[in-house]
């Protein structure tokens, strides 16, 4: 007879006995040793880092007030909780040298001078506040705004954003749910400048897409049968040739000498200038009166910007392949265990720094021209 029917415990199915045996234990020990890429005989520095992370968890444990900011252009509304999630204090401070010294300084007199009872949060991970904090001795922790917004349903069901509210949602987060926060930290100066660098690269790569599409659109208007040279409109050569005549019947003009320099200035080798100025004097579209100059005119303004654009990638190239070489030049730091630096891992993507504007340009240009099954291919 069942031992387990004899013990009034209820029947489990085979199913489950099976399941119950072969799953993984729902957490792991702290003596546990894990295998692959985290195993403390792989020299990736994870050992470090989790020895960092638990020495943050355990001073954070000591935290008594939490204080939530929700950043503002001219003011910051705060919001402070203790321990046990009761209110104490509502204010706002304004965006001022003074008014944030005075803050800092009254939320370290709260914590009777020690400044690593304190944890506050805030969406933004930069500024001026957050560097002061964290120079001040202060625990920061930034958040996504979408996470926020899933902690602001507890409090409300209103969508509406209220920065009082806000402020009060950060300050109670960070204190039952620090692990969905992200601790800041203040970066070495390389650092730092190697990110604004790469920062204003990618809004300068957005905007010279849009510029880049916004020729291509104007070109199409009035010379289409142009685009079989350059597809995506996006090759200094081409802006070059629409510079040295703004009107395709201009162009049409042009020698084969002045082409042919103009080839062998910007390196183009897949068309010859025979090739460009049969394009060239091909028939145009028609066009209703003054729609040509007034086209040319607005490729004239858009090309000034397109060069300065592409000057200024170039600029942040070269600035971002200097910083990179002073990072890679720095001896290691002594806890760190990693095999590879960050410097050369950035090397090594496909992406800039050290893939060139030219290259890209030429990828972009044969991508297009795939894609539009009626232009003719580069060669």
């Amino acid at each position: 007879m069942n031992t387990a029917a004899l013990l009034g415990v209820p029947r489990i199915s085979l199913r489950f006995e099976r399941l119950a045996r072969t799953r993984a234990p729902a957490r792991l020990t702290v003596d546990a040793r894990p295998v692959g890429s985290c195993a403390t005989s792989a020299s990736t520095g994870v050992t470090a880092i989790t020895a960092r992370r638990a020495a943050e968890e355990a001073a954070v444990e000591n935290v008594q007030w939490f204080v939530g900011i929700d950043w503002g252009p001219r003011a910051h509304d705060v919001c402070i909780v203790d321990a046990t999630g009761r209110v104490w204090e509502r204010r706002q401070v304004e965006h001022t040298a003074t008014a944030l010294a005075a803050f800092v300084d009254a939320l370290i007199a709260r914590a009777e001078g020690r400044p690593e009872r304190v944890a506050v949060a805030i969406e933004v991970p930069r500024g001026a506040v957050v560097e002061l904090m964290i120079e001040r001795g202060l625990a920061v922790w930034s958040i996504n705004p979408k996470q926020l917004d899933r902690f602001r349903d507890r409090f409300t069901a209103a969508g509406a954003k209220d920065d009082r509210r806000d402020a009060w949602v950060l300050a109670d987060s960070v204190r039952t749910d620090r692990q969905a926060f992200r601790r800041v930290r203040l970066d070495q100066p390389l650092i730092i400048a190697l990110r604004e660098w790469s920062r204003m690269d990618e809004d300068l790569r957005v905007e010279y897409g849009q510029l880049t599409n916004r020729l291509r659109d104007l070109v199409h208007r009035i010379a289409p049968e142009q685009l079989t040279l350059c597809p995506a409109a996006d090759e200094p050569w081409f802006w070059a040739l629409w510079r040295t005549a703004a009107t395709p019947a201009a162009q049409a003009r042009l020698s084969a000498r002045r082409l042919t320099q103009l080839l062998a200035t910007h390196r183009i080798r897949r068309l010859t200038a025979a090739e460009v100025r049969e394009i060239l004097q091909r028939p145009q579209v028609y066009t209703a009166p003054g729609v040509v100059e007034a086209v040319a005119g607005h490729c004239q303004l858009v090309l000034r910007r397109l060069e300065l654009v592409w000057t200024q990638r170039r600029e942040c190239e070269r600035q971002m392949a200097r910083l990179l070489d002073t990072l890679e030049a720095q001896a290691p730091a002594a806890d760190d265990q990693r095999e590879h630096r960050d410097a050369a891992i950035v090397r090594g993507l496909a992406s800039p720094p050290r893939c060139s504007l030219r290259l890209r340009s030429r990828w972009r240009t044969e991508r297009t021209t795939r894609r539009a099954p009626g232009l003719a291919s580069p060669r």
